[in-house]
């Protein structure tokens, strides 16, 4: 089954646009594409290698959406992605920060798709829609 490739430009560093993705993704992420929809969530990638990406509530409460498979600042970040499903059907994500004479080009591959038989042709179509939604957010935050 084909990746989802999705690749936009911004007007900014790598740097700058690594670390919007990284470190301020609450910033951009709708609310909406959380576990709790709380406006106060936060939403927190651990910067390192086996690193946990997740939300966490106001209460404290804490819903895990994925793992940090690569952390190569400014150029790329890779994990493993499950948010809204159990992480045995995690599919894999990478997002690459190239430089251009104009900004960064950023692009976002997400793979595995394959591996949840039937069920993956239609969320692949459901995921590939979110994300042109969500890096819209994105390069508005940028």
């Amino acid at each position: 089954m084909e990746a989802i490739v999705v690749e936009f430009e911004v007007s900014t560093s790598p740097g700058h646009a690594f670390d919007v993705w990284t470190s301020k993704p609450s910033m951009w992420w709708p609310r909406s594409h959380t576990v709790t929809q709380d406006p106060r969530v936060s939403i927190i990638f651990e910067p390192y290698e086996g690193g946990r990406i997740y939300e966490r509530g106001p209460d404290g409460a804490e819903h895990d959406w994925g793992e940090v498979l690569l952390w190569e600042p400014p150029a790329r970040i890779g994990y493993l992605w499950h948010l809204f499903f159990d992480r045995s059907e995690a599919t894999e994500v990478t997002v690459t920060f190239r430089p251009l004479e104009t900004g960064t080009l950023v692009t976002l591959i997400q793979t595995g798709f394959e591996n949840l038989g039937d069920a993956g042709i239609d969320r692949r179509r459901r995921t590939n829609q979110v994300w042109l939604e969500l890096t819209g957010h994105y390069r508005g935050a940028i």
